[in-house]
């Protein structure tokens, strides 16, 4: 009997969707297009600020992990609960809750990873480091491909830890974000 992913460790979850970059893939954009036009429909009462693909996906030309980023940025005042519900109700799992954000998710089976695999970040308007990162990316194609070389070498280093990955990122991340509120000021208050 398969074990439902509620009931798994982390450890056993770290085996069962490890860490996986994959040279680029032209459905990505494709997904992310879907993916908005489902959320601007399904949410259209709440009246999202922002629909934005974001994560190295949005970043053409560099390996990721098959794992589609989108952010909605909600207009302040807007009942964060309400929405996540909304989005819930359209098959996504709640992976946490924190002081305005939401994190929440598709794709993940008792079996692994299915075909399309969806993070959405829930945020009020403002908090999108996010965008900054991307767009200093996509503008920095140097930064990109050092950004793929790290998240290269930390794959093979830390396929079944995810929190581990993650974290030998954020320097890189924070410093590239920071160099981007610098050069574009305030693009996306």
């Amino acid at each position: 009997m398969t074990r439902k992913l509620s009931d798994l460790t982390q450890e056993e979850l770290w085996q069962l969707f490890p860490i996986f970059l994959t040279e680029p893939k032209p459905q990505w954009a494709a997904i992310y297009a879907a993916a908005e036009a489902r959320f601007k429909e399904v949410l259209a009462a709440y009246v999202p600020f922002r629909i934005s693909h974001v994560g190295s996906t949005a970043i053409p030309g560099i390996w990721a992990k098959n794992i589609v980023d989108v952010m909605i940025e909600l207009a302040p005042g807007t009942d964060m609960e309400a929405v996540a519900q909304e989005i819930e109700a359209q098959g996504f799992t709640r992976k946490y809750t924190e002081e305005g954000r939401i994190f929440l998710h598709l794709g993940y089976t008792e079996q692994g990873f299915a075909d399309e695999v969806i993070h959405l970040h829930l945020r009020y308007r403002g908090d999108n480091d996010e965008l900054y990162f991307r767009d200093y990316l996509l503008d920095h194609p140097e930064c990109a491909r050092e950004y793929e070389a790290l998240k290269m070498r930390l794959w093979k280093q830390y396929a079944h830890n995810r929190d581990a990955y993650t974290e030998g990122k954020t320097a890189f991340i924070r410093r590239q974000t920071e160099a981007a509120k610098a050069a574009y000021g305030a693009r996306y208050v």
